[in-house]
């Protein structure tokens, strides 16, 4: 179901967002609404809710909402915003970057597609001001369509008339259709997990591996590029949080195989993690030095990825990976067939690859092995991206 957040501005045909919500949620689309304060003058919160079936948004200091930073997550949440009607005020707040009430803060906080169905009076369209304001607008991205020309309620004649809620409902679904084809992972939530584990020894000491995280939140970032709802399970790392992406942070191989299982169902797993594959008891104070070399007595961690492949919830695609100094591409073969992933992508680690900046990658799959060309961290991220989109296509 396509999530639509419908902003309404305050202009006399503010009444015929009324109407587009009726005719978008009859396309089976939902539909979240945010009355501006100019926009509770012409309709209710009471009737936007009853039309849109959902929850209605008015303001910025809503204690409840706020306190989860709700004008973050409405801006998240959506495939397109709508705004309609799109005032001169409005577009002008918009074009200037404002935030200084709910719609203009979440607008200037989303990284989601927005399409803006102007009204207002015929000079005010054809001011320099506005017609400046709509070219910024539409240099950021933003698609402005053009007004109806007609009568308006002020008794003037000409362009500013609110485009029909029928042809605002067709422009969503032109702007919906491009979005799909330029996000093909739209509606599809994946799983990624990213970096190493920390395994304590005592309060100071862990065992670990030199795995910088890098590629993980790489391929993170190209998949939610993709569209995809992404959660990405990091162990200690100290990387940004790629855009669009949940973060859930973990240290241990045990945090961390809670959290995905925490992070399921999903569509699809990319297991990314070099996850210690040891643990040891921990000591309760620091070991040391002058005392005898502490015996480590290792415990074999949890198989991740296998046990996710072997899961009643498994994703409808598993992907893990291999890092390899020796007989790389043999190893991947094995470690497909062994742990019942559907593809394996391994990489000679012997070299610069961890916390560098380009890998090369073999994939494993059912149909055989690719063997890809060196190349920058974020162009494998993109290209495994990519191969996924595929792979979930009509799934």
């Amino acid at each position: 179901m396509t999530r639509i957040l419908l902003i309404v501005g305050g202009g006399i045909a503010a009444y015929k967002a009324c109407e587009l919500i009726r005719l978008l949620k009859k396309r089976g689309h939902a539909v979240r609404c945010v009355l501006t304060e100019g926009a509770q003058h012409f309709v209710t919160p009471m009737t936007v809710a009853a039309l849109s079936e959902d929850a209605v948004y008015t303001s910025l200091w809503d204690l409840k909402d706020e306190a989860e930073m709700g004008h973050i997550q409405l801006s998240r949440q959506a495939d397109l915003i709508v705004v309609a009607p799109a005032t001169a005020d409005l577009m002008a707040r918009m074009a200037a970057g404002g935030a200084d009430d709910l719609a203009t803060t979440l607008l200037l906080a989303t990284d989601t597609p927005v399409l803006a169905a102007p009204a207002m009076n015929v000079r005010m369209w054809q001011h320099a001001a506005t017609r400046r304001n709509v070219a910024q607008l539409r240099a950021d991205g933003v698609t402005v369509l053009e007004p109806d020309e007609g009568a308006m309620a002020c008794g003037e004649f000409g362009p500013g008339r609110l485009p029909e809620p029928k042809a605002i409902a067709a422009a969503i679904d032109r702007a919906l259709s491009a979005e799909s084809a330029a996000r093909p992972l739209a509606g599809r939530r994946i799983l990624v997990t990213a970096g190493p584990t920390h395994e304590p020894i005592d309060p100071v000491r862990y065992i670990a591996n030199r795995s910088s995280g890098r590629q993980g939140f790489a391929i993170a970032g190209a998949l939610a590029a993709l569209g995809a709802e992404v959660v990405l399970v990091a162990g200690p790392v100290t990387l940004p949080t790629p855009a669009g992406v949940r973060r859930v942070d973990v240290v241990s191989a045990g945090d961390m195989a809670t959290a995905v299982a925490e992070a399921l169902p999903v569509d699809a797993a990319v297991m990314v993690a070099a996850v210690a594959d040891w643990r040891v008891e921990v000591a309760p104070q620091k070991v040391k030095k002058g005392d005898a070399p502490p015996v480590l007595s290792l415990t074999e961690n949890v198989d991740i990825l296998a046990t996710l492949a072997r899961d009643a919830r498994r994703p409808r695609l598993v992907v893990g990976f291999a890092a390899e100094t020796e007989d790389v591409v043999a190893h991947a073969v094995a470690k497909r067939a062994r742990k019942g992933a559907d593809w394996i992508v391994a990489n000679d680690v012997s070299g610069d690859v961890f916390g560098g900046d380009a890998n090369t990658v073999h994939l494993a799959t059912a149909d055989g092995v690719e063997h890809w060309e060196r190349m920058p961290k974020d162009a494998v991220a993109r290209r495994l991206a990519d191969r996924i989109a595929q792979a979930l296509a009509g799934s």
